[in-house]
C-alpha cells in the first residue's frame, strides 16, 4: 500500500489494454475476486491487451512503488488475486486460445478460463486436465499445479506443459522451456507466481472426448466413506474421483427426505473404455444405496458446466489443505462427529485419491514436490457472519489436525492465507532451497511477493 500519487493518465496513455481507476465505472466490478473474504480497493486494474502490456504495468508498479497483485480467474483462496492500493494485473482480456490438433499442442494465454480452454480442445476431441471449475483460471491452477478429473490418468496440469511466455521483475519478457531458461521453466510448474507474470502457456493435448462421468452421491456412513476412498485407489487410473463429504443441501434432483443428512457427493470421470467405465463406477454404486446417480456416459466438458449465478457467487470461506496416505473408517467418523458440531452455513471434507501418472513423475522433476503422496484432503467452511470467522478458523483447524496430527504438507492451489507458514506446506525442504535460488536470480526484491510467498532472503 501506498500514499503516492499515482498518475494514471499519463500511465493509459502507454498501454494498448485498459487501466481501471478507483473514478471508472466497472472499478467495482474489475476489483472484486471470486473469495467474499476479501474486499480490497487497488490504485489501478489494469487490464493488458498483450505481454508487453503487463511489461510496462510491472515497470510502472515498481517504479512507483506499488504492490502488484496478479489475476487471471481470481480464484486465490489466500486473497493473493488483489491489493489494498496497489496495481492488479487482471489477465481476463488476455483469453486467446490457439489449439494444433495435428500436434496435439496448444497455446493459451493465461486469462482464459478452465472451461474455455476445455471447451475449444473438445471441438478436436482432445483435453488437457485442469481442476474441475470452468472460471478458475488456467493461469493460477497451472502455476499451483493442477489436481483435477485427469489427474491420475494424465498426471497434474504441469505434467502436460511444455512451454511458457514469462514477464520478470525488471520487465523483461522471456520464453521458457526444457532448453530455453530451464531453470525457470522448473519453477513456474508448481511454484506459484513468485518469479512473474506468465502470459502465454504451451499444453500437450490428450485424447479425452467421451468418458463416463457426472455425480453420485451416497448416504455418507463411516463404511461408505472409507470404503469409497479404497475403490477409488484400487480402480484403473483412468478413474479419477473428487469426494465431498457434507451435510445435503437443498438440491432440486435430491429427495426432500436427505435434505440436511449427511451424504457423499462423489464426482466421477473415468476416460476410458465407456464400458469398462460404468463396471468400475459399479464398485461405487455398491457400496450403498445411491441417492442420486447421474454418473453416465457423457462429453467430457460437461464436468465443467457452471451453475446459474455463479458469477454473482462469492463465498466467504476457510478451510486447510493437506496431503495424506489414508482416509479410513477412523477419519471418516472423525470428519462426521466435526461437521455435526459445526455451526457453519455449510462444512465439508473433501479427498482426492491420486495416484498413476500423477505419482510416476519424481518429486523433483518439478516444484511440485508432493508426488509420493496418496491423497490430497480439504476441510472447508462457508458462513456468512464475519464475526463467525475466529470461530470457522479454529474449527477447520482442529479438525485438520484431529484427522491427521502433525501432518503439514499442502497443495498450494488450496492452501490459505497462512503468512510465511505457507511456502514451508507447499514445498519440501529441498524443493524450497532450489525455488529460493531461482526467486533471488528472476525477482531479487520480492516485487511478485502476493503468492505463497518464497522469499529470496
Amino acid at each position: 500500500m501506498t500514499d503516492r500519487v499515482v498518475d494514471l493518465e499519463r500511465f493509459r496513455d502507454a498501454v494498448k489494454g485498459r487501466v481501471v481507476g478507483p473514478d471508472d465505472p466497472s472499478y467495482d466490478t474489475d476489483r472484486l475476486i471470486f473469495y467474499g473474504n476479501w474486499d480490497r480497493r487497488p490504485a489501478a486494474v489494469v487490464r493488458p491487451a498483450d505481454a508487453e502490456d503487463v511489461a510496462r504495468t510491472v515497470t510502472f508498479a515498481a517504479e512507483n512503488g506499488l504492490e502488484v497483485a496478479v489475476r487471471s480467474g481470481g480464484h486465490s483462496l489466500a486473497g493473493h488475486s488483489s491489493t489494498e492500493g496497489g496495481v492488479v494485473i487482471h489477465l481476463g482480456d488476455m483469453n486467446r486460445i490457439d489449439v494444433d490438433p495435428e500436434n496435439r499442442t496448444a497455446w493459451a494465454q493465461t486469462g482464459a478460463t478452465a472451461g474455455e480452454y476445455t471447451k475449444a480442445a473438445a471441438e478436436h476431441g482432445l483435453a488437457t486436465g485442469f481442476g474441475d471449475t470452468a472460471s478458475v483460471g488456467i493461469g493460477g491452477i497451472t502455476l499451483a499445479g493442477g489436481i483435477g478429473f485427469l489427474v491420475r490418468k494424465y498426471g497434474l496440469t504441469i505434467d502436460n506443459v511444455l512451454a511458457a511466455e514469462v514477464v520478470t521483475a525488471d520487465g523483461s519478457i522471456l520464453n521458457v522451456d526444457a532448453e530455453e531458461n530451464p531453470d525457470l521453466f522448473w519453477a513456474i510448474r508448481g511454484g506459484g507466481g513468485n518469479f512473474g507474470v506468465v502470459t502465454r502457456i504451451k499444453y500437450r493435448l490428450v485424447p479425452v472426448s467421451d468418458i463416463v462421468g457426472g455425480m453420485l452421491i451416497l448416504p455418507a456412513t463411516p463404511e461408505a466413506i472409507a470404503g469409497f476412498a479404497a475403490e477409488a485407489e484400487a480402480a484403473p487410473e483412468e478413474l479419477s474421483t473428487i469426494a465431498n463429504v457434507m451435510k445435503a443441501p437443498p438440491l432440486p434432483f435430491l429427495p426432500e427426505a436427505a435434505h440436511g443428512k449427511f451424504v457423499l457427493l462423489g464426482l466421477m470421470a473415468f476416460s476410458g473404455d465407456l464400458a469398462e467405465g460404468n463396471a468400475v463406477v459399479d464398485r461405487f454404486r455398491a457400496l450403498a444405496e445411491p441417492i442420486a446417480d447421474m454418473v453416465g456416459p457423457i462429453k467430457y466438458p460437461a464436468l465443467f458446466e457452471e451453475p446459474e449465478g455463479e458469477e454473482e457467487f462469492h463465498p466467504v470461506m476457510e478451510g486447510v489443505n493437506l496431503f495424506a496416505d489414508h482416509f479410513e473408517e477412523a477419519e471418516a467418523k472423525t470428519v462426521i462427529d466435526a461437521i455435526e458440531e459445526s455451526t457453519a452455513a455449510m462444512s465439508a471434507v473433501q479427498f482426492r485419491v491420486l495416484g498413476g501418472a500423477f505419482s510416476r513423475v519424481p518429486n523433483d522433476a518439478t516444484a511440485f514436490g508432493h508426488r509420493d503422496r496418496k491423497l490430497m484432503v480439504n476441510v472447508a467452511a462457508m458462513y456468512m457472519d464475519p464475526a463467525q470467522r475466529e470461530e470457522i478458523v479454529s474449527w477447520t483447524r482442529e479438525l485438520a489436525d484431529s484427522l491427521y496430527p502433525g501432518e503439514t504438507a499442502g497443495y498450494a492451489g488450496f492452501i490459505t492465507d497462512e503468512g510465511d507458514r505457507a511456502a514451508h506446506r507447499a514445498y519440501p525442504p529441498a524443493t524450497l532451497a532450489r525455488l529460493q535460488e531461482i526467486k533471488r536470480r528472476y525477482d531479487p526484491d520480492n516485487l511478485f511477493h502476493l503468492n505463497h510467498n518464497i522469499s529470496p532472503d
